[in-house]
């Protein structure tokens, strides 16, 4: 937290709200409504990513760009009460937000925590000033959701390491400069002790990168392919063969971005854009015809308190975790609540849509907030790890129930069986 001289030297929030408020007005342009119709594919193409890396220089250059990261590293050294505020000042105007997840909340403060001092001072002022943009290589064509199970190499060769594998599932990765991948350094160790963190220049020779297109017309999520791409020693983040700690604190900061805790999220986090809020309910039933019937009213109440009470959870879990009073694994609580609490309001919107909810490739039916989200609606139950992961987590760190079995906990990993 600092030294007392430190702190009282910080600006207070309602002053700096003012000031942040005044530069918002001169110099943010509003945001534009969405009305549903847009196909989601056009919010991640080039020019939005280009769009998103000018509006974070901007932030910037007002003092208003990496609120909660350390002067040092580029930031302004303030306060998650600085953040929230900020937060709220912004909101209806147009911000970066697809540097929110995983650059600025996950990738960032990963390095912050773990990084060397020069991989800090390279990387993050460059993030903060939106130069540079970060993805998680981390998930596996054949791993599942065993994280530790990754079988993409790294060989030491020298003053470097040579890179064979694949990635698969990646936000973001053609847009992005940098990754945090996590490889298999030491096959003759348990597999938890036997990882790497490497932070790895996307676009080299020997990496290929292919998008995949989703059920929806998305194609965030990539698969890459590593041909000996070659990865200089400097590049490991925390110990040679102690890549778990390295993404287990990576971990960390996912689950408790995606569970909206994170003080690092400037805006609104990125996430499926026609997420319906209860005004977005109120709306679908308006449009339908449907707004006096009564279950429709309780369907929306429903998704109201959900709302507060992830809210309400939220704040509770974080200030537990900042004060100690909880441990860290309590971010996969408010995961898992993110999680269900999506599922279920998208199944409110189209249970109040009904026919609604069908959208024709031309989109010249349905609505498209109702729809799309419907289908895609299980994705955040996978993010940041998958919900059954969550529940395994909060039973095991943060109840202290007994640890699940596992095989082959303590087997060299050449010896695992994998796949057939």
């Amino acid at each position: 937290m600092g030294s007392p001289t430190e702190i009282d030297a910080i600006e207070d929030v309602e002053s700096f709200r003012s000031r942040a408020r005044t530069w918002i007005v001169a110099n943010l342009p509003l945001a534009k409504p969405v009305t549903g119709d847009e196909p989601e594919s056009e919010d991640y193409d080039e020019a939005a990513w280009e769009r998103a890396r000018e509006l974070q220089k901007l932030l910037y250059s007002g003092g208003f760009a990496g609120l909660c990261y350390p002067k040092e590293y580029g930031g302004q050294g303030l306060t998650p009460e600085h953040q929230n505020a900020f937060n709220e000042e912004v909101a209806g105007y147009e911000m970066p937000r697809l540097l929110n997840s995983p650059t600025l909340s996950i990738c960032g403060p990963t390095i912050l925590d773990m990084g060397t001092e020069e991989q800090k001072k390279k990387h993050l002022p460059a993030m903060i000033r939106g130069e540079v943009a970060l993805v998680q290589f981390l998930s596996e064509p054949s791993c599942g959701s065993d994280l530790a199970g990754v079988a993409t190499r790294a060989t030491r060769d020298g003053d470097v390491f040579i890179l064979n594998g694949s990635k698969i599932w990646s936000s973001w990765a053609y847009a992005a400069d940098y990754a945090l991948c996590l490889t298999r350094t030491d096959w003759d160790a348990p597999k938890h002790r036997g990882l790497t963190m490497f932070l790895v220049k996307v676009h080299q020779p020997g990496i290929e990168i292919r998008r995949i297109r989703q059920v929806n017309g998305n194609e965030e999520f990539c698969q890459e392919f590593f041909e000996n791409v070659e990865i200089p020693v400097e590049n490991v983040v925390g110990e040679i063969n102690g890549g778990w700690a390295v993404a287990s604190r990576q971990m960390f900061h996912e689950r408790n971005s995606v569970g909206g805790g994170s003080q690092y999220v400037s805006g609104e986090q990125v996430g499926p854009k026609r997420r319906p809020p209860t005004e977005g309910m109120i709306d679908i039933a308006r449009r339908t015809g449907r707004a006096e019937d009564r279950r429709v009213r309780e369907l929306i109440a429903e998704a109201h308190v959900m709302g507060k009470v992830q809210q309400h959870l939220v704040e509770r879990v974080v200030a537990g975790m900042r004060t100690e009073n909880l441990p860290a694994a309590s971010a996969s609580i408010i995961r898992l609540f993110h999680g269900m609490g999506h599922l279920r309001e998208t199944e409110i919107a189209f249970e109040i849509g009904g026919s609604h909810g069908i959208v024709s490739p031309s989109g010249t039916i349905g609505d498209r907030a109702i729809g799309e989200t419907f289908i895609t609606r299980q994705a955040a139950c996978m993010g940041g790890g998958t919900t059954e992961i969550a529940r395994n987590i909060i039973a095991e760190r943060v109840l202290g129930m007994p640890r699940e079995y596992s095989a082959d906990r303590d087997l060299p990993y050449k010896d695992v069986r994998r796949g057939r």
